[in-house]
């Protein structure tokens, strides 16, 4: 599968168009990590913990945005983003979307 943040892929047409697709998960934080990210707080410097967190939530929600375009046959998504929103207090949504597109 093809990824592009742009409208298009250099060196491929698209030549047809299928939708949207979309692939999300929600991630809450945890307790133990909360303890090491307020003593990175108070240190300062990247909270390693939280940084892993989110880039495998990222990961699964392209995952599934991957599994979505695949079932309408795509073998190509471009114009992906993602957006994040909180849920709750401690949880965090992250959404990766795109258009599906069958390239040649």
């Amino acid at each position: 599968m093809i990824l592009s943040t742009s409208r298009e892929i250099v060196g491929k047409m698209i030549v047809k168009t299928l939708g949207l697709v979309k692939g999300n998960t929600i991630r809450a934080r945890h307790i133990g990590k909360d303890i090491i990210a307020a003593m990175r707080n108070i240190t300062g410097g990247e909270i390693y913990e939280y940084t892993k967190m989110l880039a495998q939530a990222r990961e699964e929600a392209l995952d599934r945005m991957i599994e979505d375009a695949e079932k309408l046959e795509a073998n190509a998504i471009v114009e992906v983003r993602f957006t994040t929103s909180m849920v709750m207090s401690a949880a965090a949504e992250i959404l990766a979307y795109g258009t599906a597109v069958v390239v040649e």
